[in-house]
């Protein structure tokens, strides 16, 4: 039985002034380099850090929304990769909400793997980034939605997607999860209700 296909996202977020207008860009291609989409996004007033964690974001919220269970990101902010990797501490109030959300998505794959590179290994993400800035600045369309994934034999079928098991509370009158998981779109999930006494 073939590996599950695996994809590589290169991911850029930067802001002008940090803090400032800020974007980031996702290329993604598979393994053997072939494009499978690229798209960015406008984030209003913010800093350079939180617009890299909402780049990893965007590239984990893909793989997982399109049923690739093997993701290796690439990125030129050596802060972000080591945080995720575990090598550095999340002392920020600003980007521990963010780090917490990355890897209740990250637990979600198969296999991951995030590595800093130089900005020269990172310009098409880079300059997805800078043109969303710019498109914002004009008036312009601020964010490209992601292309279709690749079909055929590099990308493979893909694999229906297991309901996740979630817990609530039923109580006042509403149910309260037990997580907080990212919840997508379509997804399903298997929902155990617990009525409190």
């Amino acid at each position: 039985m073939p590996n599950p296909p695996e994809i590589v996202a290169n991911i850029d977020g930067g802001s002008r002034g940090n803090p400032g207008p800020a974007a980031y860009g996702v290329s993604v291609k598979t393994a053997q380099g072939e494009p499978v989409t690229a798209f960015a996004k406008f984030l209003g007033e913010t800093t350079n850090n939180f617009a890299e964690y909402q780049g990893l974001l965007a590239a984990l919220e893909f793989a997982v929304k399109h049923h690739y269970p093997r993701l290796r990101v690439l990125t030129d902010s050596e802060l972000m990769a080591r945080q995720i990797s575990g090598q550095y501490k999340v002392r920020s109030p600003d980007l521990k909400p963010l780090y917490d959300q990355a890897r209740a998505l990250i637990a979600r794959l198969d296999s991951f793997s995030i590595r800093h590179v130089y900005r020269e290994q990172n310009r098409e993400a880079d300059r997805l980034a800078n043109k969303a800035m710019d498109d914002a600045e004009r008036g312009g369309a601020a964010a490209q939605e992601p292309a279709p994934r690749v079909a055929g034999p590099a990308a493979g079928p893909p694999k229906a997607p297991k309901a996740r098991p979630v817990v609530a509370t039923f109580h006042d009158g509403a149910l309260h999860p037990h997580s907080q998981l990212p919840l997508f779109d379509g997804e399903e999930v298997e929902l155990e209700i617990r009525r409190k006494k």
